[in-house]
């Protein structure tokens, strides 16, 4: 019982470790949302004009430079850096290679979502019970 008990301690600190460690910071986050702009096989449309997934990041990233003070969550940054434009108030906007058009701001709300999700996974999956105990 006694041993048991010892395993239980050890399993649930190093679980209640992971987190702490596994946690990304607002910057990793940010990155990762600039990466998937900057890869994808998309184009980015700015007030009526189509522009790279380059020349998208780029944009963003400045918008980003400009509200660095106010954003404290990955939200906040897509909120105020990619969502529309600060001249004419027109939503930026994904094409996608097949046509489909859809706003910035939902396009990366959902590669956060997944991104949440995938880390998550990853985070779980360091907590498992070892095989010791599971028999």
């Amino acid at each position: 019982m006694r041993n048991w008990l010892v395993r239980v301690f050890v399993l649930l600190a190093i679980c209640s470790a992971v987190p702490a460690r596994a946690a990304e910071s607002l910057e990793q986050t940010i990155a990762f949302l600039f990466h998937r702009i900057e890869t994808t096989d998309a184009t980015f449309i700015r007030n009526g004009q189509a522009h790279t997934p380059q020349e998208a990041v780029r944009h963003v990233r400045d918008k980003y430079e400009h509200f660095k003070g106010q954003i404290k969550t990955p939200e906040d940054f897509i909120r105020l850096a990619a969502t529309k434009s600060l001249l004419t108030g027109q939503p930026y906007l994904v094409r996608t290679r097949d046509g489909k058009e859809m706003p910035l701001n939902t396009w990366l709300s959902n590669a956060l979502r997944e991104h949440r999700e995938n880390e998550a996974k990853k985070t779980s999956v360091r907590c498992r019970s070892p095989s010791w105990e599971r028999s």
